[in-house]
């Protein structure tokens, strides 16, 4: 019998897991929801509990869908969303529900934190690879001593979801090369970022051990047997999400670059080099000597499911329907709903629809939010190519790519064919691979392409152009002229905060 590996992805919005056979590929995948849970504005967690709950019951469900014994499997690499951050005590158990990378609380801490750090001479962006942000994880371990003082003072381990997921199956206690890059609490070398650690109070001992995409991190026992995979099963650290499902997408070559249209929508692009720019994030990629310049917004897919929601519950197949019967660029929205990471790095940015009148239908609204991420993946390409990165063929994955409407509209924006991962199972599927590398089923993380399958390229519809580019130029308009608006309404949210809970 081949050999079936296992794939555990931990997104914003789901938990999905995909076993490879190395001779027949890809035989099954499952996913199980997992809401994003905002107890007030800007705020972004999940419950660990839910996140394990999902994996014991989807690994033997998809076992049973491929016909193998969940015993059977002989390795298994976990991915997540980076850099969550989870707070364990010394018996390894999460202290509270984890809290996201898109999360916004910390904007205090982040402008005490980059104030202390200019006046320390220390480069962030030089040393550590990313501008400090509201994903870094110095200042939400501020905001965690300031807001939450006797869990900070139980903590005995920061790590990421899927690191936590790792060590909940048997793994050593261990942070995977990317969380530790993107976290901001570790320099491009890997080694700690003190000055980092010290103006932020963060004790070294809550660092755990960095480890690359590929290495063996323990083995399945414990609590692990819950899931139904045996006792002994070799465990081997994943990596981030994005750069997983990109790895999966066939990210391979320099200039290569996918548009993920997950819950946050992230743009890759692989490079030779490590490139630094304060408007981006940087990630390794699995093939040693190559990197992953790469933008990430705080809502993608979690906009249009806000939408739907706030619509009744409409399914998303008549929402799309309606979507693409109205006009290009009628009205022009900004996805700022959570903020925004790249390249903005402004947490305190808000949502807004422009351009409404009583005609309008939901079916307007709903495809302006897919414009306004659309427009979004553009600003981030013109950021690339402005900073000298080659830009080559552009593919597209993730739920939301399953919209051909979204896709398209995507392609419009962008005004560049966009080839479709087929069946692509996104960071569940990467990990998968990674655990075959691992266990030494393939020989290197080039060895991906053979489960791989690409569609049809998407080709940019020629009618639409100046619409968009004038949609585009409203939408960097407004994104200007609407800041000052959007801070000054965060900043009330703060000091009159809303009794009600936020959107789960």
């Amino acid at each position: 019998m081949c050999p079936v590996v296992l794939g555990i992805d931990l997104g914003s919005t789901g938990t999905k897991v995909s076993l490879l056979d190395l001779e027949a590929g890809f035989i099954a995948t499952r996913s199980a929801s997992c809401a994003l849970v905002s107890d007030h504005p800007g705020w972004a967690e999940a419950d660990t509990g839910r996140w394990w709950a999902n994996v014991c019951a989807l690994v033997p469900a998809v076992a049973d869908d491929a016909g193998v014994d969940p015993r059977s499997i002989e390795a298994v690499a976990t991915t997540g969303m980076v850099p969550a951050v989870v707070a364990l005590d010394g018996r390894r158990q999460p202290l509270r529900r984890a809290i996201l990378q898109n999360d916004a609380r910390a904007t205090r801490e982040i402008a005490e934190l980059h104030a202390a750090l200019v006046g320390s001479g220390f480069d962030v962006l030089r040393e550590t690879g990313s501008a400090l942000t509201q994903q870094s994880v110095a200042p939400t371990w501020r905001w965690l001593e300031r807001n939450e003082p006797r869990l900070a003072a139980r903590t005995k381990h920061l790590v990421g979801s899927y690191d936590w997921l790792a060590v909940a199956l048997g793994a050593d206690v261990h942070v995977e090369s990317n969380w530790a890059l993107e976290s901001g609490l570790f320099c491009l070398d890997g080694t700690l970022a003190d000055p980092v650690l010290s103006v932020a109070g963060v004790p070294a001992a809550l660092c755990p051990p960095r480890r690359r995409s590929g290495d063996r991190v323990g083995e399945v026992g414990g609590s692990g047997l819950e899931t139904s995979l045996r006792e002994g099963t070799p465990i081997f650290a994943g990596g981030a999400d994005h750069v997983l499902a990109a790895y999966a997408a066939g990210l391979a070559a320099p200039g290569d670059w996918l548009v993920k249209l997950g819950g946050a929508g992230d743009v890759l692009v692989v490079s030779d080099r490590p490139a630094l720019d304060e408007r981006w994030y940087l990630d390794e990629h699995p093939v040693h000597g190559l990197w992953l310049p790469n933008g990430c917004m705080a809502a993608s897919g979690a906009l249009l499911r806000w939408a739907r929601k706030l619509f009744g519950d409409v399914p998303f197949e008549d929402l799309d329907m309606e979507a693409g019967v109205a006009g290009p660029a009628l009205l022009v929205s900004l996805p700022y709903f959570l903020g925004e990471k790249s390249p903005l790095h402004d947490p305190d940015l808000r949502g807004a629809i422009v351009g409404l009148h009583l005609a309008h239908t939901r079916g307007d609204l709903f495809r302006s939010l897919m414009e306004a991420v659309a427009y979004g993946f553009r600003q981030h390409l013109e950021v690339f190519s402005g900073a000298g990165l080659n830009l080559g063929e552009g593919r597209v994955s993730n739920g939301g790519s399953r919209s051909t409407l979204w896709k398209q509209i995507v392609a419009d924006v962008l005004g560049r064919p966009l080839r479709p991962v087929v069946g692509h199972g996104g960071a569940a599927h990467g990990a998968a691979i990674v655990a075959a590398v691992g266990a030494g089923y393939l020989s290197s993380f080039a060895d991906a392409s053979g489960f791989i399958r690409l569609g049809t390229a998407i080709v940019p519809n020629d009618a639409y152009r100046d619409a968009y580019a004038e949609g585009y130029g409203n939408y960097l308009e407004l994104q200007r002229a609407l800041a000052p608006v959007a801070h000054r309404l965060a900043a009330r949210s703060r000091r009159n905060p809303d009794p009600r809970p936020g959107p789960t």
